[in-house]
């Protein structure tokens, strides 16, 4: 499971960019009228189009133990009730949308040097 996952194929689900936008008829519904799609979107990571660019041109590939530390620091922001945050990990820097769990924009180290953070209201630092 420490295979890095290249932004763009298709990993449990996870990250492929707007994949399930594109299932239509998924009518499955809980007990309070919300749609399986609506429960499964809400609990998966989400990438951007600009953050799978920028994955890409920056060479950043993750690895799942990656995707499940993002994971747990956006649900740590949530709990706290952070709406945009930076994630901090090592050697990359991500800006995330808490409430879509949406990744923004993602940076390599020599990206973030002399860069200002800006429309944040929380940050996470994953050692």
């Amino acid at each position: 499971m420490n295979d890095p996952i290249r932004i763009g194929s298709l990993y449990p689900g996870r990250i492929q960019p707007n994949a399930l936008s594109q299932s239509k008829n998924i009518k499955t519904a809980d007990a309070q009228g919300n749609s399986f799609k609506d429960l499964l979107e809400n609990r998966l990571l989400h990438f951007s189009n600009h953050a799978v660019k920028r994955l890409e041109q920056r060479g950043i590939e993750l690895k799942a133990e990656q995707l499940n530390q993002i994971e747990s620091a956006i649900d740590s922001a949530a709990a706290k009730g952070a709406k945009d945050s930076l994630i901090l990990m090592k050697d990359m820097a991500l800006i995330v949308n808490v409430n879509n769990r949406t990744v923004v924009t993602a940076m390599d180290g020599s990206s973030m040097k002399d860069n200002v953070f800006t429309q944040i209201d929380s940050a996470v630092i994953i050692p």
